[in-house]
């Protein structure tokens, strides 16, 4: 540490939190910084991470280092550099000597969902116009977006190659910088060595996590895959403890990314599969429904064609029963809370309050005898209400409660993380004193939920159906006198929430705004009434909905339209899709809304051929001129203009042969199929 607060600018020892703890990071003004550079006509250089081995680390991680290692800026390292690219598939990143599985899996969800990664990753950035060899990217870091500003050296070999993580695209860098942004946040590279996904999910999202282990899962696992995968989810996974890689191609204590799920419908019967990605970008599953498994001839030629990609790249199809077998854990993390209520057509609310355990004042630990000294510990008050106040018999209230401990060093893994829990107690009804309660009151009053294990995590939370009423929330260490800082959240549909006998007011919660509200009780009301829907079902449904984004232009889709789409989606050919073909269908209509709105300046219901290239680019599919002129004379009007419907179809149909070169593609530049392969890709779709 002596060599690293050497630097000029670098952490200085003044910059403790309140407990004499953690350092924090240095303020640095991106725009400032970069403009001053751009006037002196040089390249940023951050001393307060520098390109050397103090911001790798001083454990194992060195051992690990190839010799000979250098730091070189991205046009140092390529003619043609890359941020980022919405031409590259999304899943191109690959880890490197770090042990980060874990951060790379969650990032490879963040990629996922262009508009949270857009979020953390700022798309804008470049190594042309103003370059001036400073990003920036953002992170959520205890209950606030906080920015870390970098300087673009990267570590490489002698031959110039990324020691830590890469892209597959060897121009693409934005995945290299947002990991060296995350260890400066964290201190360095080597404290990036040991995590848990969810750690770095709450990191990207500022989100709601839910750790469910998969032996132990109820019976509806599917259902909430179902409703997660199709919602704004986060969802990574992690095997068994372990090291290596096994006979079955998994690798021991390792973490993945769930990237999808799909009911497939076999000669036998329905199989549930769920697809996976291992941040390595290699070593995949070899069991059944693996990329060389014959379960494969069981499918339809179509739906073995779009799901099916014999390539190791990491990404892998199993059944749910042998995820269920082989995986430990696995992690959700939702913007809003609605994955784990079944409430629906109802706003989220949110308040969040900070604390601290203090040794011999407010670090009380456990409850365990009634002498001891669990009273000491920070006390909030919550009242909850039900929203149908006026029924004889309210209805529980769903609550989830998060406590978020802060890291007791500047490094993350310095201090390891204290076991941590919260208790809850029922108060009188008409409960209104501000005062702590006394320890006579733990005596004689027993929680109605306490913490069956205290757990050495970054975030414990909890889902609660509670009566309308008031209660107490004591959140504790395992042990009295451990100190730390942490961040209590409380959702729920209407609560206030505050910390009783520190002089502060009841804060009113804050409505969560999340444009997929009400999504589910129509999918729910639609495929109970339908649970397979044809195409004159589709028509009606796509009929009645309000295209908000389109204005007065609202589109109209004709039976021929309805079962153009029904084709591309139904890949067992029955002639129907489900609920979970339907949410697919909706997020994609949902992008296609978006993308159409942005580029029809004049609101005309309509694209030229300019607008059309550059909507369907918006939505990572790249037309040349030649191609999207025939695409208008396909899709287009007699003018060659293209109105929304003919949009959808298009997109969708895009996409289909998108997926379908990729997976059958050997070289990246060709395919071969055989005849009713051939027919099947293109009469029937």
């Amino acid at each position: 540490m002596s060599l690293c607060l050497s630097f000029r600018g670098r952490w200085k020892m003044g910059q403790k939190n309140s407990l004499g703890g953690s350092l924090q990071l240095p303020k640095q003004d991106y725009k400032a910084l970069r403009e001053r550079c751009l006037m002196e006509g040089r390249l940023f250089e951050d001393d307060s991470f520098p390109a050397s081995l103090c911001s790798v680390g001083s454990g194992p991680l060195l051992r690990k280092l190839p010799p000979g290692l250098q730091w070189r800026r991205p046009p140092e390292l390529h003619s043609n550099p890359q941020f980022y690219s919405a031409d590259t598939k999304r899943l191109d990143l690959c880890q490197g000597v770090v042990g980060d599985c874990w951060f790379l899996a969650a990032l490879q969800a963040l990629t996922l969902h262009q508009d949270i990664l857009s979020r953390v990753v700022p798309l804008n950035q470049n190594f042309t116009e103003n370059y001036a060899g400073i990003f920036q990217f953002w992170f959520w870091h205890f209950g606030k977006w906080v920015p870390v500003v970098i300087d673009d050296r990267l570590p490489v070999n002698t031959a110039g190659q990324l020691v830590f993580v890469s892209s597959t695209y060897k121009n693409v860098f934005w995945g290299a910088l947002l990991e060296k942004a995350y260890a400066k946040l964290s201190g360095s590279y080597e404290d990036l060595q040991r995590g848990q996904v969810s750690e770095a999910l709450v990191d990207f999202t500022g989100g709601v996590t839910m750790t469910i282990k998969p032996a132990e899962a109820p019976g509806n696992l599917w259902d909430i895959l179902t409703w997660a995968t199709y919602s704004r989810t986060l969802i990574g996974c992690q095997t068994h403890s372990g090291e290596r890689v096994l006979e079955n191609g998994l690798v021991g204590g390792h973490a993945y990314t769930l990237t999808g799920i799909r009911k497939v419908t076999c000669r036998h019967g329905p199989e549930y599969l769920v697809k996976l990605r291992n941040p390595w970008g290699k070593v995949e599953w070899k069991g059944d429904w693996s990329d060389s498994s014959g379960m494969w001839e069981l499918l339809s030629p179509k739906e073995k064609i779009l799901l099916l990609r014999k390539s190791n790249d990491g990404e892998f199809w199993m059944t749910l029963k042998d995820f269920k077998t082989h995986f430990m854990l696995l992690v959700i993390c939702k913007l809003t809370p609605g994955l784990l209520s079944q409430d629906v057509g109802q706003k989220w609310t949110y308040t969040m309050r900070e604390g601290r355990w203090e040794k011999g004042i407010t670090a009380g630990g456990p409850m365990k005898s009634p002498r001891d000294t669990f009273w000491k510990n920070p006390q909030f008050l919550l009242s909850v209400w039900s929203l149908q106040e006026g029924r004889r018999f309210p209805m529980p209230c769903s609550v989830l409660v998060s406590l978020l401990q802060k890291p007791r060093h500047r490094h993350r893994n310095w201090k390891p993380h204290l076991a941590i829990g919260f208790y809850l107690f029922r108060l009188s009804k008409h409960y209104g004193d501000q005062r702590r309660l006394p320890s006579e009151f733990f005596w004689k009053n027993a929680p109605i939920r306490w913490p069956e294990t205290f757990l050495t995590e970054k975030e414990v939370s909890q889902e609660l159906q509670l009566e309308p009423g008031t209660y107490l929330v004591v959140p504790c260490t395992s042990k009295a006198g451990q100190e730390a800082e942490f961040v209590l959240r409380v959702f729920s549909r209407k609560h206030i929430f505050h910390e009783i006998g520190c002089n502060s007011s009841a804060v009113l919660s804050k409505e969560i705004a999340d444009e997929n509200e009400g999504q589910d009780e129509f999918f729910t009301k639609l495929f109970e009434k339908y649970p397979e829907i044809n195409a004159v079902q589709l028509q009606k449904v796509l009929n009645h909905m309000t295209w908000s984004s389109l204005g007065s232009a609202q589109p109209f889709f004709s039976l021929d339209a309805c079962q153009g789409i029904l084709a591309l989606l139904d890949l067992n050919a029955s002639g129907t899709v489900s609920i979970q073909e339907f949410r697919d269908l909706w997020k994609q209509l949902m992008l296609c809304q978006e993308v159409f709105h942005k580029h029809d300046s004049s609101h005309s219901g309509y694209l030229n051929r300019t607008q059309l290239q550059a909507a369907m680019r918006d939505a990572g599919i790249m037309l040349s001129n030649d191609v999207c002129q025939l695409m208008l004379i396909r899709y287009g009007g007699p003018n060659l203009q293209m109105d929304f419907v003919s949009f959808v179809h298009l997109m969708l149909r895009a996409e289909n042969m998108e997926d379908a070169f990729q997976n059958l593609t050997q070289d990246g530049k060709g395919i071969y199929l055989q005849k009713p392969e051939w027919l099947m890709m293109t009469l029937y779709s």
